[in-house]
């Protein structure tokens, strides 16, 4: 069976994080309007732990939210009524940051705008991806980049979330 190696350790990506929520201060002078929206399944914990950074560089809180995109895939029927977003703080005016773990085809921040949009009118949506792995389906760049990766198609990038997080790699 074939072992995962070890791509980005858990100090990198604290690193990192701290590079990205220092670029996104930076970016957006402050953040008084925003809101962090983290993709379901890891996406979530890595905007917690953006948000918290940014909130420590700004001084004040900063809401972090997760989203579960799973009935806005295009794999499956459009979403309904009930399927607007849960718990969401208000949109209208914000500028929302959406967090991945990972970057591949875009199908999942397809469905992420979907489901961002349904439940306000933000002024702005960015995005931010801790790997960005190229080969992507649908046209979609992310404005925060925590590492780019360039992997096989066979390959599987993976988060294990924990003290720091870290990136491993699954071969084929």
């Amino acid at each position: 069976m074939p072992v995962p190696t070890l791509l980005v350790s858990g100090a990198r990506i604290a690193r990192t994080l701290d590079r990205l929520a220092a670029e996104i201060v930076e970016h957006h002078r402050g953040a008084d309007r925003l809101v962090v929206v983290g993709i379901r399944t890891r996406g979530d914990a890595l905007a917690d732990a953006l948000a918290a950074r940014i909130a420590a560089l700004v001084a004040h809180d900063v809401p972090s939210v997760g989203l579960d995109v799973s009935s806005y895939r295009d794999d499956r029927p459009a979403p309904t009524a009930t399927d607007a977003p849960e718990a969401m703080p208000p949109l209208d005016g914000a500028t929302v940051l959406l967090v991945d773990d990972v970057l591949h085809t875009g199908r999942t921040i397809r469905a992420a705008l979907d489901a961002v949009v349904r439940a306000g009118r933000p002024a702005q949506i960015r995005l931010a991806v801790l790997v960005d792995r190229g080969a992507r389906e649908f046209p979609v760049r992310a404005d925060y980049v925590g590492r780019t990766l360039p992997v096989r198609p066979s390959e599987r990038v993976r988060i294990e979330p924990g003290e720091g997080f870290a990136v491993y790699l699954d071969p084929a």
